[in-house]
């Protein structure tokens, strides 16, 4: 019987090649072919700031990834997408990557930054202004963790140390064997927004007494800025500052509704937009008031300029800063000296100080909003709890809600509203005692309130680039105002098409896949294996007569012995 067989075997072997290679060459391609990829994870990315400021480019440049993962350990990173922790990352490391001419950069947060160690969070908040400082073609992503993820950074993790400590045979086999990722966005290239618009908004409350009555301006950007915008709550800065005009904006709405606390000083309140952008709103703002109209309470007789920034942290400083120090006898020196009356009497641990810093006009970006009132020479000041501009927390995904102490702002809110009222009030001067508390029973701050519309605020993120003309923020700003405020209007800003001044683009909020797939060595691999056993396979069939006798005899004289 098996010679028999190793006859058909060899007849059809020998004079049926064509039928051979009809058989087994398909199934060698199939068998070789790629391997279906399979899609391992989608996940939500925050694409890196990207915008120009007065013609000069920020950020990444680029917004497409289609590229194999690897992490920062890895001897190779060219042409990789390098996935990194943030307890891992490090600028240093950052710059590796892009020296390597990495394909892109992905660090992974975790759900709950509140979380991280204070001194992770206070390193990259150090980092971030590197971060934006130079401009890159590398598309650098940012995306929070989940179980997934971690899994995926962790068998790159693992794919990427093997490479650096094996020999040469184990990194083969390694490669062959491991599983990759490929990482995919699913968005288009970047482009510019040509017709965007800053919104702004304005209100005021109308003295008692005259026409040519003083005006006391009070400010506060809304916006917020981090390196990444789909990311940026800015709940500190300058959230607490929004939080802290809106109340001042209900308080003293209801002083001026009684004829007997209608005082004499027209009060108005501007929201400002873009003030993380060198305060475009708020020089819109300036020019239309001072250049393109004829009447206008800035044209006028203006007190002083009052803009809020960064209220609410958890430290006891609280810091006037001016470009010129006032002179005595002005509304500005009144008011400087009721904030010194206010702490000293009533909140004896508040540390309250002037900063004096002049405007340099050399530099890309003011220090303060106050700056731009100073320029167009108006009588301005910024109280912020922060004693530089300079400070990381103005300008970083990390300044969320659970860092603003509600009670902290609700205490640099009031001392701020009884400064103001005894200088609208005179109150000094009419010889009233200085822990007088003017805000009491009825009339106090609400620190509920205030947490409420902070909690508002920080429920999404608020970077100019996301804030448009429609958005419910500006809405619903709009409409708070409209309670407490008369003539609330809108004001709008778009950069000139052909010097403009801030340029935004789009592709900031993108999805991602991370596709499970196999290196190309191991189809080459595979195809070697399938190679050779079809080969082996070929030669025992050409001469399966000698491999039959061949068997035969051995196992005849195992039978033998």
């Amino acid at each position: 019987m098996f010679e028999e067989a190793s006859e058909v075997f060899d007849n059809m072997f020998k004079g049926s090649f064509p039928l051979t290679f009809i058989v087994f060459i398909p199934a060698v391609l199939i068998l070789v072919s790629p391997l279906p990829i399979e899609a391992a994870h989608e996940f939500t990315v925050y694409r890196m700031q990207q915008y120009d400021l007065q013609g000069q480019a920020y950020g990444t440049r680029n917004a497409m990834l289609n590229t194999e993962a690897r992490t920062i350990e890895a001897d190779v990173l060219s042409r990789r997408c390098v996935l990194m922790r943030l307890a891992e990352f490090s600028f240093d490391k950052f710059q590796e990557a892009i020296r390597q001419s990495a394909g892109a950069v992905v660090i992974i947060l975790p759900q709950n930054m509140s979380m991280m160690p204070q001194d992770v969070i206070q390193q990259f908040m150090e980092i971030e202004p590197e971060l934006l400082a130079t401009e890159t073609i590398v598309p650098v992503y940012f995306a929070l963790e989940d179980d997934e993820l971690l899994s995926i950074h962790e068998q790159t993790h693992s794919a990427s140390v093997s490479q650096g400590t094996s020999s040469a045979a184990e990194v083969l086999l390694h490669t062959a064997t491991a599983n990759g990722f490929q990482m995919v966005t699913s968005g288009a290239q970047s482009k510019a927004i040509s017709d965007w618009s800053i919104t702004s908004l304005e209100g005021k409350l109308t003295g008692q007494g005259g026409e040519d009555l003083p005006t006391i301006v009070i400010v506060a950007h809304y916006d917020s800025f981090g390196v990444a915008p789909w990311l940026s709550y800015g709940a500190d800065s300058n959230g607490s500052g929004v939080a802290a005009l809106l109340e001042l904006a209900r308080l003293f709405s209801k002083l001026y509704t009684y004829k007997r606390t209608h005082a004499g000083y027209n009060i108005m309140f501007f929201v400002s937009g873009g003030g993380k952008f060198n305060y475009q709103g708020t020089k819109r703002w300036l020019e239309d008031n001072l250049d393109h109209t004829d009447s206008s309470l800035l044209q006028d007789n203006v007190a002083f300029v009052l803009c809020l920034d960064t209220l609410g942290g958890n430290d006891d400083g609280l810091y006037l800063h001016v470009s010129k120090p006032p002179k005595e006898a002005t509304p500005q020196h009144a008011f400087l000296k009721e904030l010194e009356t206010v702490t000293s009497s009533r909140f004896p641990e508040v540390k309250f100080s002037m900063v004096h810093k002049k405007i340099n006009l050399a530099e890309d970006m003011l220090a303060w909003e106050h700056e731009r009132f100073g320029i167009r020479r108006l009588p301005a000041f910024t109280v912020s709890r922060l004693e530089s501009h300079r400070n990381s927390l103005r300008t970083t995904i990390m300044d969320m809600r659970s860092q603003v102490d509600i009670q902290k702002l609700c205490r640099n809110t009031k001392i701020i509203a009884e400064a103001l009222a005894r200088v609208i009030y005179n109150l000094t001067e009419k010889g009233a005692p200085e822990d007088l508390q003017i805000f009491t029973e009825q009339m106090q701050l609400q620190e509920d309130h205030l947490s409420s519309v902070l909690d508002w605020l920080t429920a999404q993120p608020r970077a100019a680039q996301l804030v448009d003309k429609d958005s419910i923020l500006i809405s619903t700003l709009e409409y708070y105002m409209n309670r407490y405020l008369k003539d609330v209007k809108r004001h709008y800003v778009k950069a000139d098409k052909r010097d403009p001044e801030f340029l935004f683009y789009d592709q900031l909020k993108q999805t991602m896949n991370a596709y499970r797939v196999k290196p190309a060595i191991f189809d080459l691999l595979l195809a070697l294996c399938i190679a050779a056993y079809l080969g082996l396979t070929y030669l025992i069939a050409q001469n399966f007569g000698f491999f039959y006798n061949l068997v035969r005899r051995i196992t005849l004289k195992q039978k033998q012995h």
